[in-house]
C-alpha cells in the first residue's frame, strides 16, 4: 500500500492543502492522484470545495472561514488530519478499471494541416504517423492551459515534434496537435504553437452543461481515425 505516511502534505496558501505524490510522472502516480480524489469526494466533506489534480500533485481547496466559524483554530491542520483519514493509495491500482474514452479524429487535410510536415520531419509516410499516433492508449494527467484541454502521456516517442517556430493565431476547436512529446486537443479556439495533424468534431468544453468537460483526469483516451465525410456527418 501506498497509505497516507509516502503522500508529503502541506499548506497551500490559506485555503488549500497540497498533496505530493513523489516528483516522478508516471502512470502510477495518476492512478494514485485519481484514487484519493475518488476516497475524498465519497466522504462528502462539506467544507471541500474543489480538487485540482497534477502530475504528481493533488490541491484540495478548503472553505477555511466555515472551519473557523466552527471554532477550529487551524484550518489548515484540521484539513490534512481528514484527508489523512480518508486517504489510503495503492500503488498497484489496476490500469483496467481506467475509463476509455474514444475521440475521432479526421487527420490530414484541412483539418491537420501539418500532418505531411510531421511525416516529413521523421521521414514517415502520413499513414504511418496516423497509425502511430491512435495505435496508444493516452492517459490523461490533468487539464490546464484552456478549459478542458487534456495533458496526455503516451505519444509514441517515434512521432514526437518540435513545436512551430511561429505559433498560429487562431486554432480551431476540436484540432489535435503534437509538441515535442505530447500530443493534445484543443478545446477552444486559441493561438497555438503545436503541429497539428488532425481535427476531432466532439465538443470538449460546453460551459453550459455540467460538467463543462467532456475529459477529465485519470481517464484515458484512443484517438479513433475518420473520414471527412463521417467528420463533416458527426458535426452536422
Amino acid at each position: 500500500m501506498h497509505n497516507t505516511q509516502a503522500i508529503e502534505w502541506m499548506p497551500f496558501g490559506e485555503m488549500a492543502i497540497r498533496m505530493q505524490f513523489g516528483t516522478s510522472v508516471s502512470d502510477v502516480t495518476q492512478r494514485q492522484i485519481t484514487q484519493a480524489m475518488a476516497q475524498i469526494d465519497a466522504q462528502n466533506i462539506p467544507y471541500i470545495q474543489e480538487m485540482i489534480p497534477a502530475y504528481t500533485t493533488l490541491t484540495v481547496l478548503y472553505d477555511a472561514i466555515y472551519l473557523l466559524t466552527q471554532g477550529i483554530k487551524n484550518p489548515a491542520q484540521a484539513v490534512i488530519e481528514t484527508l489523512k483519514a480518508c486517504v489510503s493509495v495503492d500503488a498497484a491500482t489496476s490500469a483496467a478499471t481506467t475509463k476509455i474514452i474514444d475521440i475521432p479524429v479526421c487527420y490530414g487535410g484541412e483539418y491537420g494541416p501539418d500532418l505531411e510536415e510531421v511525416a516529413s520531419y521523421h521521414q514517415l509516410s502520413v499513414k504511418e504517423v496516423i497509425k502511430r499516433h491512435s495505435t496508444p492508449h493516452y492517459l490523461i494527467y490533468m487539464l490546464g492551459f484552456a478549459p478542458g484541454f487534456p495533458y496526455l502521456g503516451g505519444l509514441d516517442e517515434t512521432i514526437a515534434t518540435p513545436r512551430k517556430k511561429s505559433p498560429r493565431l487562431k486554432i480551431e476547436a476540436g484540432s489535435v496537435g503534437i509538441a515535442g512529446s505530447q500530443t493534445g486537443i484543443y478545446p477552444i479556439e486559441t493561438p497555438g504553437g503545436w503541429q497539428i495533424i488532425g481535427r476531432t468534431p466532439l465538443a470538449l468544453f460546453q460551459p453550459e452543461k455540467m460538467p463543462p468537460t467532456l475529459l477529465e483526469a485519470g481517464a484515458m483516451i484512443r484517438f479513433v481515425p475518420i473520414s471527412a465525410a463521417d467528420f463533416e456527418e458527426m458535426m452536422a
